[in-house]
């Protein structure tokens, strides 16, 4: 019925599955309520898994005689969510082989390509500042690294480990990364930096109040952009940052910001217009995935940071039918709920043409 329309369009309104936009355009180029459902599952449809997910639990809900009628199934429409390999690497859900190839084949010109694991060589980079000589101790970063390297690894890179670095060595080893001739034969790279931090830099093992030692996440972009890396052009190049980016310490847990009270990274307007103006073309395939908005902090328990624990947890559970971004989203999303409240992941200088999926255990 029209209600039970209506009910289903505000239910995905509220869960920012669709937007006002799209929601108007269902009700506006369609007749009858019938061709309303259908233009209606064909928006959710390419919002990816989750998404359907949502779909098919409010449509049941709603009315299960229209699910009958519409001839769909949660099978047909995120994919074969139930048809997912039990078989764990670790605790991920695998990619069933068939469903990878058949998204590679009818996705073609819309994913990303990827490489067979006999014919590639994934590299990845996890930067970690736990000591300092002048910042706080970062108590339980020992955690994300092991629980980042273990994700990593089990999708298939060779994980570089780097540990209490100055600015300066920072770029050092990035450059070096950069230069490795295994690039040619890979498919994408990942990128993690666990750190203090300020506004947009990541802070070095030597810095303090009175000696800047930091690296800008401009330098990271620069360095990997299509310029300098020329084995990485066009490929996926996703670049973590666990760091806070400004704000108050809590009373709590303990606060990745080397500042107590005041915002101490606070920048000059041309500082930030400089940031835009090297944002070229020669910029491509990036995404950035920042612990928190800018200006604000990010938490660490003992037992490792919220935002890349979360990570972690949607990586494993979705990263076999869903592309990354989707992912980001999910987790975006989980900070949301009222238990969770402090930080809101930031996505960034999302340069990427196409859907970027990681097919565990292809």
């Amino acid at each position: 019925s029209e209600d039970t329309l209506n009910n289903l369009l505000d239910d995905l309104l509220s869960e920012k599955v669709l937007n006002q936009e799209e929601i108007e355009t269902v009700k506006k180029r369609n007749v009858t309520t019938i061709a309303k459902a259908r233009d209606l599952i064909d928006f959710v449809t390419c919002k990816g898994c989750h998404a359907s997910k949502l779909f098919i639990d409010y449509i049941c809900k709603r009315n299960s005689t229209l699910a009958y009628k519409l001839g769909f199934s949660s099978e047909n429409l995120v994919r074969g969510t139930d048809s997912a390999s039990t078989e764990p690497i670790g605790e991920f859900k695998l990619c069933p082989r068939e469903k990878f190839l058949e998204l590679c084949k009818n996705e073609a010109g819309r994913i990303y390509p990827i490489r067979e694991k006999g014919d590639r060589k994934r590299l990845a980079l996890i930067i970690c500042n736990t000591q300092f000589d002048y910042l706080p101790r970062r108590n339980g970063s020992n955690h994300d690294i092991s629980g980042m390297k273990k994700l990593l690894e089990d999708l298939g890179y060779c994980v570089h480990v780097e540990e209490n670095l100055t600015a300066n060595d920072m770029e050092l080893v990035l450059k070096t990364f950069a230069a490795h001739p295994e690039h040619r034969y890979s498919d994408s790279t990942f990128l993690v930096f666990m750190s203090h931090g300020l506004l947009d830099r990541i802070c070095g093992t030597l810095h303090s109040d009175d000696k800047s030692d930091v690296l800008a996440y401009d330098t990271i972009f620069q360095i990997f952009n299509n310029r300098h890396c020329r084995h990485l052009k066009d490929k996926p190049k996703v670049i973590i940052i666990q760091a806070c980016r400004g704000g108050n310490r809590g009373e709590v847990w303990v606060s990745d910001s080397p500042v107590a009270s005041a915002d101490s990274s606070t920048q000059s307007p041309d500082d930030l217009m400089d940031d835009g103006v090297h944002k070229t073309h020669v910029e491509k395939d990036f995404v950035a995935f920042c612990s928190s908005t800018p200006h604000n902090v990010s938490w660490r328990k003992e037992n490792g940071s919220l935002f890349i624990t979360q990570l972690i947890s949607y990586v494993k559970k979705y990263a076999w039918c869903c592309h990354l971004i989707e992912i980001f989203v999910m987790v975006q999303r989980s900070f949301e709920e009222p238990n969770v409240k402090a930080q809101m992941p930031s996505l960034e200088r999302q340069t990427m043409t196409r859907y970027f999926y990681l097919f565990p255990g292809n």
